[in-house]
């Protein structure tokens, strides 16, 4: 018998995939959201440099305050931070917290035990020091050196070695989901038992944790390849592989410039609505989500000016966006009561795209309490 045509994937503009997803960031006219929204809505804001993160929550919604994001981190305890995808530090609703640490452990611990394996420390030995660690935090929060003090002396000489040279003695019982960030920078940031620090949240079974966040990054992020999935989360390409396929009922696929990606059932209507260009600008700080999720970044930015903003040791320069288009880059820097943002086109902006930016420097300004003076670079 003459097999069956396969249906033809539906075929979406590059357009409407921007569209799709500069509604979801909140990147569009969205209505204006509370931090703990913005982070749930984006599946986390990357705060390796936590002034970068306060910057990528106010550029999604200008009334927030760095006070209010404090806040909601160190007072009301609603945002949590600690190491996720990629390894990296984000900032998300702590009520999420049981679902990332489920989804992500497996390959956090796959990561620390293989360093560790290294120096000759089983994963048994591996989990006593992650023991001594919250002895050490049972009194209180810590900064790194006084648990490295601590707990020094009761661990062998493996360990010792180990310690010398990792870049993390509490990799362990971070990717357990046992500790977590508190207030500070570098040498200065305090560990906090999370036991101690938010309440008692239900665990989830991993699988469904995963499922789970592959839901959410395609409601953030899609359409989206497995290969993209990957590379964000940080998972082994086997591994997202099973979780797609487990999800597969609940996805379809669409042909974006020929390539096929997936995208959830329940957001396809919303995905192929018609989109035009609506001139929207916008000023994303240093390590803004929007431009770290896909594999590729050729959606995002011309391959010319590629490492004017993925530079070296994974350094992501700050943007500035038109249309869920990069055109060009931005800093900034304080001199008394101005602050003075320095704006790199790639080419000469029109002049409507000028004063966007302009005004959106100014209100940057605003947010820092200062004066601005823009600077457009030739």
């Amino acid at each position: 018998m003459p097999k069956t045509p396969a249906k033809a994937q539906p075929a979406v503009s590059p357009a409407q995939a921007a569209a799709f997803r500069l509604k979801r960031h909140r990147l569009s006219d969205a209505k204006p959201k509370d931090a703990v929204t913005i982070c749930r809505g984006i599946c986390g804001v990357q705060a390796q440099v936590m002034s970068a993160a306060y910057l990528q929550l106010w550029t999604r919604n200008h009334v927030l305050t760095r006070t209010t994001i404090e806040g909601a981190l160190w007072k009301t305890r609603s945002l949590v931070k600690t190491s996720l995808m990629r390894q990296t530090l984000h900032v998300i609703p702590s009520d999420e917290f049981p679902l990332y640490i489920s989804a992500i452990r497996s390959t956090q611990l796959a990561g620390a035990r293989r360093v560790m394996s290294r120096f000759g420390i089983s994963a048994e030995e591996g989990d006593a020091v992650a023991s001594e660690i919250l002895d050490a935090l049972s009194s209180g929060p810590l900064v790194r050196p006084a648990i490295s003090a601590l707990i020094r002396p009761r661990v062998s000489k493996r360990v010792h070695a180990w310690m010398e040279n990792a870049w993390s003695v509490l990799r362990v019982p971070i990717a357990e989901g046992l500790v977590c960030y508190g207030p500070g920078e570098g040498n200065q940031v305090k560990f906090i038992r999370v036991d101690q620090w938010l309440p008692k949240l239900k665990a989830i079974p991993e699988a469904k944790a995963k499922s789970a966040l592959l839901r959410k990054y395609l409601r953030s992020y899609g359409p989206a390849t497995v290969h993209d999935f990957a590379h964000w989360s940080g998972m082994p390409m086997g591994e997202s592989r099973k979780i797609y396929a487990d999800l597969k009922d609940e996805l379809v696929e669409v042909m974006v410039n020929g390539e096929t990606f997936a995208i959830l059932q329940d957001d396809f209507a919303t995905l192929t609505s018609p989109a035009r260009a609506r001139g929207d600008v916008k000023l994303l700080p240093l390590f803004d989500p929007y431009l770290l999720a896909h594999a590729e970044k050729d959606h995002l930015i011309e391959a010319l000016h590629y490492k004017r903003v993925y530079r070296n040791q994974g350094w992501i320069s700050a943007v500035i966006l038109l249309d869920g288009k990069i055109v060009g880059t931005w800093m900034y820097s304080f001199e008394r009561n101005k602050m003075i943002v320095e704006v790199q086109p790639f080419k000469k902006f029109p002049k409507s795209v000028r004063t966007s930016v302009e005004q959106e420097a100014e209100n940057l300004a605003t947010f820092f309490g200062k004066e601005a003076e823009i600077v457009f670079a030739a």
